[in-house]
This record gives structure tokens, C-alpha cells and sequence, in this order.
């Protein structure tokens, strides 16, 4: 729910404080934000760019990771986010925030994880946040591009996580506590490396990385980087519904789609941060 949030967002507007009224968020100033039926709180400030995933790909990627196909990266996550201050095994106290939630399954897995941890989900995609305000019940969700000031309170987060999502390096700096971690998921080069092949879908960015340390070198230091790899064995219908819940959803067509059982390897790297 969003007034578990309350203490770590700001005004998008001014910056200052937001309390709850009613079906609104506002500050002193009188700036006010809707909150939508679903749950989340609208803290855009205005037409965003871009819309992010839309509703079909979003009910696609709930239904794909309802079958647990990611869970070893949801496991990872996890780990990695326990691993860290103030206690080994009891996991952080405080903001966990996820940019980029998506249907809010990998910030719900780091809570169960976590029970001191309030969540915080931010997200273009209103399918998307639809779901992530309802993913945990110490989990809200609020609208909110990430490539511009974020609506979070300086140094008030412990975790941030980033799972195949835009990675705003000074912002996530501003809101991680010194104490804090950060938390990066990126494809890896073979990541679903046999429908790339088969059906023409866009491929891994072979300067990903590249790209990733040049958003956030700056400010933050590389702890760990782990690669996870899972062979997953699909039916037509799962494959067609991966692909759907991935960017090449708009440009393959329906009748190049999976049409057998597929194998197919799933890798990511995770890479840990601490601010500099």
C-alpha cells in the first residue's frame, strides 16, 4: 500500500513532503497526485515521453513469471539483497525500491526476504503498476519516468533494484543510503540465445556493458558481478509468451511465432554497487 511509502516520497513538483488525502497525495504546498483504484499513486508531473509495456505484454510477463521460469534470477535478487547490512540473513530495514517494478514479482520476492524492508516500485506502464501495487503488502507502486528526478526522499533508500530497466546513475546516487546497494540485472550475451536464432529477435547489446558502466561508474563502485544461467524448457505457448513480454513482441510476426517445445537458456548478470 502506498502509505507505507509515505516517509521516503517527495513532491515531484516542489520536493517537499507528501501525506495521504484521501484518494490523493499532497504536500504543504498543495501540489496533488491521484491515486489510482489499483493502488498506485500517479507521481509523473505531467505527460511523460513514453508509456512504457503495454497491457499485452505485461499480462504476458505476470503469466510467464507465475510459472516460475525466472525464479532463479527472483532468487538471486534475494540473496544478494540479504547478503548486505545491517544484518547477514535478516536482510535490510528500511526502503527497498525497485526502478523499473514491472508486475512488482522480484521486489515481492526480496520482501519475503526481507520482513523489516517497505517496498517502493516506480514505473512508466500503468498495466504494469497495476500489478505491482498488489504485488506484496508492504510493496506500493507510483508512476514515474526514471530518467527524471525521481519522487524519493535523499539518501532513504537501502536497496535499490534495477532489472532489465533504464539506469539513471545520479539519481539512484541521490536516494541510496551510503550504507546502501545497488542492485543491476542485465541480459547476459547468450541470454535466450535460441529464439534470437530461430526468430530473428533483437539481440543482446554486445556493448552492454560498456553502457551500463558508463551510466554508473561515476557514481557508484562494483562490488560482485555473478552471471546465472537456467535452461528452461518451454512449451510453444511459454516461448510465444516470452517473446511476447520482450521488445521483439512488436516486430515478429504471429505466424514465425514457436509452434513446438523449445529449449532455451536464460542468463543474466548481476552486479552489485555501492555508492562512491
Amino acid at each position: 500500500m502506498i502509505d507505507g511509502a509515505l516517509p521516503y516520497l517527495r513532491c515531484p513538483v516542489c520536493r517537499r513532503t507528501l501525506d495521504r488525502h484521501e484518494r490523493a497525495l499532497r504536500c504543504p504546498l498543495g501540489h496533488s497526485f491521484d491515486i489510482a483504484r489499483q493502488g498506485y499513486a500517479d507521481l509523473s508531473a505531467g505527460r511523460l515521453p513514453h508509456t512504457g509495456d503495454s497491457a499485452e505484454m505485461i499480462a504476458d510477463r505476470a503469466a510467464f513469471l507465475a510459472a516460475g521460469h525466472y525464479a532463479f534470477i527472483s532468487g538471486a535478487l534475494a540473496a544478494a539483497a540479504t547478503a548486505q547490512p545491517p544484518a547477514a540473513g535478516s536482510g535490510p530495514a528500511g526502503l527497498v525500491l525497485d526502478a523499473g517494478v514491472g508486475t512488482g514479482d522480484y521486489l515481492a520476492r526480496v520482501l519475503d526476504a526481507a520482513p523489516a524492508a517497505t517496498g517502493l516500485g516506480l514505473d512508466v506502464s500503468k498495466p504494469a503498476l497495476r500489478r505491482a501495487a498488489r504485488a506484496h503488502p508492504r510493496a506500493a507502486a507510483a508512476l514515474a519516468d526514471l530518467w527524471r528526478p525521481l519522487p524519493v526522499t535523499d539518501a532513504s533508500a537501502a536497496v535499490i533494484l534495477n532489472v532489465f530497466a533504464p539506469r539513471n546513475g545520479p539519481e539512484f546516487r541521490r536516494v541510496l543510503r551510503p550504507d546502501g546497494r545497488l542492485l543491476v540485472v542485465t541480459p547476459a550475451a547468450d541470454h535466450l540465445v535460441e529464439l534470437i536464432t530461430a526468430y530473428g529477435l533483437i539481440q543482446v547489446d554486445p556493448d552492454k556493458a560498456a553502457r551500463v558502466s558508463g551510466a554508473l561508474d561515476e557514481h557508484f563502485e562494483r562490488l560482485d558481478v555473478t552471471t546465472h544461467r537456467h535452461r528452461m524448457r518451454l512449451t510453444a505457448a511459454e516461448a510465444r509468451t516470452l517473446i511476447g513480454m520482450t521488445p521483439s513482441a512488436r516486430h515478429v510476426p504471429v505466424d514465425a511465432l514457436p509452434t513446438r517445445e523449445v529449449t532455451v537458456t536464460a542468463a543474466v548478470r548481476l552486479t552489485t554497487y555501492r555508492p562512491r
